[in-house]
């Protein structure tokens, strides 16, 4: 039977979602060998993307086939008494046959939280990026406005050596002011690695002038990591939602 997962994790002390073999400290990891103990053999999981080192998730998703002797129910309570106490699922839920969390998917919503002044969150300071400087928010919008749609977003990109298609469509960048801190919410038909950091760190540059709002457009065109910001820290950014049609 085949199962979709929706997953929340603080991902401060991992080395990102994907399985890897040079560390055990990985998301996907961490859920495969408790699914592996409670079936007896080994299990492997579907994604609905990769989220980087540091980064959080509050409803990733993944899919997974196991035996149609659990319920789930019972597969949600094993999960959450054996996973560490930094990753959790929320839900399990039986799913058509073909369902794949990631060929699935339709788009996804991030957020990152800015610090903006020198209040010092202590309860929040794994979760948001303490840049301690204000940020020109009509600004950060009218660039922001210039990013959203299709576009071939190569040159936010982290990858050099990426061989797929880099256009991906931005339906909706929103900036929200709070206070101490803004919340940037970024969705989309996908992202490319980094890509939601980079295009935060580009934003920062903005707000902080360094970089002029109606910039945007050339740095599209250019299509060059070099003519982008800087990569926005992990700490700050979240995924929020994956979304099915």
């Amino acid at each position: 039977m085949n199962y979709k997962l929706t997953i929340e994790y603080d991902g401060t002390r991992y080395d990102g979602w994907q399985r890897q073999t040079k560390t055990e400290q990985t998301i996907q990891g961490k859920i495969e060998k408790v699914l592996s103990r409670m079936c007896d053999r080994e299990i492997e999981i579907d994604g609905a993307g990769r989220t980087d080192a540091g980064v959080h998730a509050k409803a990733q998703t993944a899919s997974v086939s196991l035996s149609s002797k659990f319920q789930a129910e019972e597969i949600l309570q094993y999960l959450n008494q054996y996973l560490p106490e930094d990753i959790g699922v929320s839900m399990v839920q039986r799913v058509p046959d073909r369902f794949h969390a990631r060929l699935w998917a339709t788009g996804k919503c991030y957020s990152y939280r800015i610090g903006t002044d020198c209040y010092k969150s202590v309860f929040d300071r794994k979760y948001r990026y303490a840049l301690g400087e204000s940020l020109d928010v009509d600004a950060m919008r009218r660039a922001a406005q210039d990013l959203m749609g299709t576009h071939d977003f190569k040159a936010f990109c982290g990858n050099p050596k990426m061989k797929k298609s880099t256009v991906r469509t931005i339906t909706e960048i929103m900036i929200e002011e709070g206070p101490h801190e803004i919340k940037i919410v970024y969705k989309g038909n996908g992202f490319l690695q980094y890509m939601v950091r980079i295009l935060t760190g580009t934003l920062i540059e903005v707000g902080l002038h360094q970089r002029p709002a109606e910039s945007m457009p050339q740095l599209i065109e250019g299509m060059e990591r070099r003519y982008a910001g800087a990569t926005a820290p992990a700490m700050g950014l979240c995924l929020e939602e994956v979304f099915y049609s």
